[in-house]
């Protein structure tokens, strides 16, 4: 039988190595790599519900990302029904994200415009709308279209998330301003409210308040989304970037949350390790 000193000693030994793993973990958690699960259906068919993505995070320290990239972002808003769709594993790696990002989730999408580049989506004689990116399609984009949706057919979109989250804790306001925007246009009124959430059937959603105030801070949105002769066209402010999901009909993007500021790009989902028979790269046009 090993003698005491010697059985004390062994055990310091590993609590020493255990130590140091979790701190070089942590340190690559930082800095390095992490993985996210992808919880929507925003990216198909690049990339489906249940994915886990391996995130690269030192390209963009090194570089901004390129248009047509696909960018891991933390969400410029809080998200209340994305939270819950969470694993446990995610929610305890988010633990060491910063703390200006509680209750921010990550999301995945494609970057399509950087600040001072104005975007349209044009239709073309097929009957389907694509991406100019400062009078032209973007190389890579010649196949890709999009919906008209979110701001590119509201452009007053953003303001009313924003009106309509002041008013979530108010419920007797709110559902007054509901009503309200229901006569005007009762598209847009389910829509806000199906963003917004805050009262049943729909509790969890977006306050955006919480967060645009600050993000949005000396930013005129009617200066940057504007309707022109052709349409819509927004221009993207310095330090933001504009993103869509490849999945147009069916991803909560830019159309609809706007504007997302440069540090909140997290990096480039390079490989998907799951599910195991569609492991491999992620990046790709």
């Amino acid at each position: 039988m090993p003698p005491k000193r010697s059985l004390k000693k062994e055990a310091i030994e590993w609590g020493k190595a255990l130590l140091y793993a979790v701190v070089a973990a942590t340190i690559i958690r930082l800095f390095v790599f992490e993985t996210m699960l992808v919880p929507t259906g925003s990216m198909i068919p690049t990339i489906n519900i249940g994915d886990r993505l391996f995130i690269e995070k030192i390209t963009y320290t090194a570089r901004e990302p390129e248009i047509g990239d696909i960018v891991v972002f933390w969400s410029p808003f809080i998200d209340e029904r994305a939270q819950t769709m969470l694993r446990l594993f995610d929610k305890f790696m988010d633990l060491f994200a910063p703390a200006r990002f509680k209750g921010h989730v990550k999301y995945v999408k494609r970057l399509v415009a950087k600040g001072g580049d104005v975007i349209q989506l044009k239709i073309h004689e097929d009957g389907k709308y694509y991406l100019y990116v400062n009078g032209k399609i973007p190389d890579g984009f010649e196949e890709r279209t999009y919906s008209p949706e979110g701001i590119f057919g509201y452009p007053q979109l953003i303001n009313l998330f924003i009106e309509a989250s002041r008013l979530r804790n108010k419920p007797t306001e709110y559902k007054s301003y509901l009503q309200n925007l229901a006569r005007q246009d009762s598209y847009l009124a389910n829509l806000v409210f199906s963003v917004v959430g805050g009262m049943y059937p729909v509790p969890l959603g977006v306050p955006f308040d919480k967060t645009y105030d600050e993000i949005y801070k000396g930013i005129d949105l009617s200066k940057y989304v504007r309707k022109t002769a052709d349409g819509v066209e927004v221009e993207i402010p310095d330090g933001f970037y504009f993103f869509m999901g490849d999945n147009t009909k069916d991803s909560f993007d830019s159309r609809y949350f706007g504007f997302v500021p440069k540090d909140h790009v997290i990096g480039r989902p390079i490989l998907r390790i799951w599910p195991l028979k569609e492991f491999g790269p992620v990046q790709g046009r």
